[in-house]
């Protein structure tokens, strides 16, 4: 179990609200779940510690190869990340098409052009988080057609709540989520989101991706009388993500608002509250 703890310990101070979540599954599926979003994090970061694409891809093989050796049975790598996570597609036979476009999304993160149009930043969030999702739901053992969509709704909005968090972050990278068809009816030159400051064409902007998150949720919510109850842990996202929608509402759509970045720490309520009522 050291392994597990240390991965807990690591998704804790990178990525707390999925460690949250974790918190709230089954204590006897916990590990893996844990070591499914330690993946996420592992691969996610790709672009943030390499100094060029190319590293950035052959990150990503490393990972691909890996977990080819782990459905073909082999003995795992020895990786905090990796052999817990062979254990956990061995146990709970997680689907591997998952696991591939997670990585294929990854790499384009090593783009800097951002998503051509909206429909491409879905399928983006749809390949990450929609696809984490799911395999929680497979750990879980929550089945059905419901649930997959709900799963891939609510990481659909998770992912896009947190673009727009994550825009001042980006803008000092020089980078933008913002679909090119979004800034082009707004009139947003992405540019001068690089100058780290608001602006009306990009509230507008932020507000667009506000809403294509909220009806997602919308979505995923109008399909609970059809879930499982044992789906609830894998959508838990949903009650983070609609807390940030609320305070980038409240902040104006200004990406920039000091009070998004604080946001985050209501999390922890917001999630025990679900717990209490059932309710993502």
């Amino acid at each position: 179990m050291a392994p597990q703890s240390s991965l807990a310990e690591l998704l804790r101070r990178h990525d707390r609200d999925r460690y949250l979540c974790a918190l709230f599954t089954p204590e006897d599926r916990r590990a893996a779940v844990i070591a499914l979003y330690a993946f996420n994090y592992e691969i996610a970061k790709t672009r943030e510690v390499v100094s060029e694409p190319l590293l950035g891809r052959i990150r990503l093989q490393w990972w691909r190869e890996a977990l080819a050796e782990a459905y073909a049975g082999a003995t795992a790598r020895e990786h905090e990340v990796m052999t817990p996570l062979a254990s956990a597609i061995q146990q709970y036979r997680l689907s591997r098409e998952h696991f591939d476009a997670m990585i294929d999304a990854r790499e384009m993160d090593l783009d800097d052009a951002p998503p051509a149009s909206m429909a491409a930043l879905d399928d983006y969030c749809a390949a990450t988080s929609g696809r984490l999702q799911r395999l929680v739901l497979e750990v879980l053992e929550a089945g059905g057609q419901d649930a997959a969509a709900a799963a891939r709704e609510v990481g659909i909005a998770y992912t896009l709540a947190g673009l727009i968090r994550a825009i001042p972050f980006h803008a000092r990278a020089r980078r933008s989520f913002i679909p090119a068809d979004i800034a082009a009816e707004v009139g947003l030159d992405v540019a001068t989101v690089f100058e780290l400051k608001p602006s009306p064409a990009l509230a507008a902007a932020v507000e667009r991706l506000a809403g294509r998150a909220s009806q997602y949720l919308a979505s995923a919510r109008s399909r609970r009388q059809r879930l499982p109850r044992s789906a609830f842990p894998a959508l838990l996202p949903a009650r983070a993500a609609s807390g940030y929608l609320r305070d980038i509402k409240a902040g104006c759509h200004d990406p920039f608002d000091p009070r998004l970045a604080a946001s985050g720490s209501r999390t922890v309520f917001r999630l025990a509250w679900a717990a209490v009522t059932r309710r993502y």
